[in-house]
């Protein structure tokens, strides 16, 4: 429903931010500044100590510890996604002898380094509420891909981010745990797109001096076939975490064995496999030469099946029987399930596994029988293949889904794994997601609302009730910082657009059409994710005459700006990528929607900082969870979404509304539940006519609700009723929806229950 308008409001005012108050921020950054300048050191001293804190990935999360390597070279550190180790390989000893003679360098140096010995000498959560009685407590976490900062492309998407975020958390709150996953030659892609909007795929090789991993002396030789491949053990520290990565890129091993950590989730079925039983078997055998003895491991989706299964063949190994040797595995076993779509679980052929597997199977008197019970939905069916989600089920005591929803469907997607009748008597619980918020909140929100509110929003408790002040906030000054951080996106989105265009060797007029590209005022509407089929990008553009017409209102502009990857060999996903590339050069969108390429974490902290509306329309259910939606209300973003993955739990229905549909206290949603969307085996026509549904529901929610009320203000500029929606979300999403919260859950429902 569009506001209602007072004699106090009018219609259609222009989008002008609010005054700022400069003598209250002068005093906050006067606050910060430190007044006794470091004494003079040598330049071998400041490599040595650059290098340290380059070590430690906590600068990844933490500004203070990046601002010495801005401070060396302010053009390289943006020219190498602020890697700090690039920085300092690449810069000249002329350049690091002029900045040690800068104060400026040696206070950033000087701050750095105490705030980190700072952090990593505190008493945190762990050790007041569960290190007693556990001091040799260690959780082992198991991962194909951790995202922890865009200089280190050694993620895809969704799963390596939440992986990512874990971690940092599990090191703010002292959680004791460990991480292992693969070390990729050249991790993911680079994506670009070509002048028609077809992918192109890029496979860089990254200079193992930039990225921030130690040597441990420690090698395994991991049974993989009836080869063993050598594998060096790596480390990278993350906070207090430590990931152990394993490389199989050595002179020793055979071509085809060195490509088992050349990239993510590349090539066939088989080489993924292979890789997998590097990851899960190696991973064990890593931890064990490394000394370390998990109370319990972690396996975060399927891929990381095999880790169990290496743990059963040493328990059948030491003489337990088959089912003693389940039940201590199941014991020490976590699982987390992703994926709510039963194609999207991988599958491997019995043979290929028993083959992948024999020399472990062997060591563990493990049968084809007792494999093929242990991952088959239907241990009788003879041509049923080895599911890996299923291998965790039969091997996990403790398995979640990631939102209330995805609980939901993946007890009635498995009952046949537990042999139940009703979905209810599947024993899958459900942990929510959450993001790490020191990682996505940018510092100009962060500094707001320690000043406006008077608390640390990214504070390394398990709980930041603080959040709820955010509604008291002054609507000036939030409006303010809402202004500047829509503003700095549209600068980084005409950077990146411009670049963009000039790569494709396009000229000077179009270059400045580039550089001026987007509306600094204007209603910004953000959807960055996977371009997966299921997450349906395209759908705004369904109507193109109707989309017109509003995005095309000069006294009520409004602006898209997209941003995704689709996986090298999803064609599909790729189309959809190329659809919306065509619709940012369609005559009535030009210049009102855009898609960024080279989709990264930098481009997901800007988006969702700088978008006053965070839009996402998957088909229901297939949405597992999500994150991104997470990361806007920190920022006074407010989210448009379907009730689907974590957004069912967020939404705030507005009081006395008769569903929950529609405009709520804290956001909109749109479509709806009742659409049948649980059969994934769709009908076209059916598809067709629930994507018809949505796209409507989503430009009524736009011309009735949305817009209108984005652009009705007050006499002081200000659209009061938007600003009340967007401090509702700031105070009831970010607090419950963190990985601080999150990884607090595991640790008192899974790793110490």
């Amino acid at each position: 429903m569009a506001a209602k308008k007072s004699k106090s409001v009018r219609k259609s005012a222009p989008a002008r931010p609010a005054p700022a108050r400069p003598a209250k921020a002068r005093a906050a950054n006067a606050a910060h500044r430190r007044t006794v300048v470091p004494a003079p050191i040598t330049p071998e001293d400041a490599r040595a100590q650059l290098r340290e804190l380059a070590m430690n990935l906590w600068w990844s999360w933490n500004e203070v510890a990046q601002r010495p390597f801005a401070a060396l070279d302010p053009v390289l550190w943006h020219a190498t996604k602020r890697s700090p180790l690039a920085v300092l390989t690449q810069s000249s000893p002329a350049a690091l002898s002029a900045a040690c003679e800068e104060p400026g360098f040696r206070l950033a140096l000087a701050d750095a380094r105490a705030a980190l010995a700072a952090e990593l000498s505190r008493s945190t959560w762990w050790d007041d509420t569960h290190a007693k009685g556990r001091r040799e407590a260690v959780f082992a976490y198991f991962c194909s891909e951790y995202a922890i900062h865009e200089s280190i492309q050694q993620y895809s998407g969704g799963l390596g981010v939440l992986a990512g975020d874990h971690l940092k958390s599990a090191s703010d709150l002292g959680v004791p745990l460990v991480a292992v996953g693969l070390y990729y030659r050249h991790g993911y892609y680079i994506q670009q797109f070509a002048e028609d909007g077809s992918t192109k795929v890029l496979y860089p090789v990254y200079d193992r001096a930039t990225v921030p991993v130690r040597e441990t002396g420690v090698t395994i030789n991991c049974p993989v076939g009836h080869s063993n491949v050598r594998a060096r053990v790596l480390l990278m520290e993350v906070g207090r975490t430590r990931v152990y990565l394993l490389d199989a890129d050595l002179a020793e091993n055979t071509p085809e064995d060195r490509q088992l950590t050349e990239g993510l989730y590349k090539g066939e079925p088989h080489l993924r496999m292979r890789q997998q039983v590097l990851l899960g078997v190696g991973g064990m055998l890593a931890l064990r030469t490394l000394g370390i003895t998990p109370s319990k491991i972690h396996l975060n989706e399927g891929h990381a099946a095999f880790a169990a299964v290496e743990m059963l063949a040493e328990f059948r190994a030491g003489g337990m029987s088959h089912a003693e040797a389940v039940k201590a595995v199941r014991a020490r076993t976590v699982f987390t399930t992703h994926t709510p779509v039963a194609a999207g679980h991988d599958r491997y052929g019995v043979d290929m596994v028993c083959e992948g597997l024999a020399q472990t199977l062997a060591k563990g008197g493990i049968s084809r029988a007792e494999l093929e019970s242990l991952s088959r939905e239907k241990p009788d069916d003879a041509k049923e293949p080895v599911c890996m989600t299923v291998v965790c089920l039969r091997l996990a005591s403790k398995v979640n889904g990631v939102a209330k929803l995805h609980g939901e469907v993946s007890r009635e997607m498995w009952k046949g794994v537990y042999g139940a009748k009703k979905a209810k008597e599947v024993p899958i619980t459900h942990v929510t997601n959450g993001i790490h918020t020191p990682t996505w909140l940018d510092p100009h929100a962060r500094a707001f609302w320690k000043r406006e509110c008077g608390f640390d929003a990214c504070a390394p408790t398990a709980r930041n009730k603080g959040w709820k002040r955010a509604a008291s906030a002054d609507p000036a000054a939030f409006w303010q910082m809402r202004s500047t951080l829509r503003g700095a996106l549209v600068r980084f989105a005409r950077e990146r657009l411009t670049r963009s265009a000039e790569r494709r060797g396009e000229g000077p007029i179009a270059l400045d059409e580039y550089a001026t590209i987007l509306n600094p005022a204007a209603l910004t509407i953000g959807f960055a994710r996977r371009f997966a089929t299921y997450k349906r990008a395209p759908l705004l553009f369904t109507d193109i005459e109707r989309l017109a017409k509003i995005v095309g209102d000069a006294k009520r502009p409004v602006q898209f700006i997209f941003a995704g990857t689709a996986h090298p060999r999803d064609h599909g996903g790729q189309a959809y990528a190329r659809k919306v590339f065509e619709m940012t050069r369609h005559p009535l969108l030009r210049g009102k929607v855009v898609l960024l390429e080279e989709y990264d974490m930098s481009v997901g902290r800007a988006l969702v900082s700088g978008c006053d509306v965070w839009l996402n329309n998957p088909i229901r259910p297939h949405e597992a969870s999500g994150t991104s939606g997470m990361k806007s209300p920190p920022h006074g973003g407010i989210n448009c979404s379907i009730l689907d993955g974590w957004w069912p739990e967020g939404f705030v229905a507005q009081k006395g509304a008769k569903g929950r549909y529609g405009s709520g206290e804290n956001g909109w949603s749109i479509g709806s539940v009742d659409d049948g969307t649980f059969n994934e085996a769709d009908a076209h026509g059916a598809a067709a006519k629930r994507d018809r549904r949505d796209a409507e529901s989503l430009y009524t929610t736009l011309e009735k609700s949305l817009v209108p009320e984005f652009y009705d203000r007050g006499r002081d500029g200000l659209p009061k009723k938007w600003i009340a929606r967007a401090l509702t979300s700031a105070s009831t999403i970010p607090d419950f929806f963190s990985t601080h919260r999150m990884v607090a859950e595991y640790v008192e429902k899974a790793y110490t229950a």
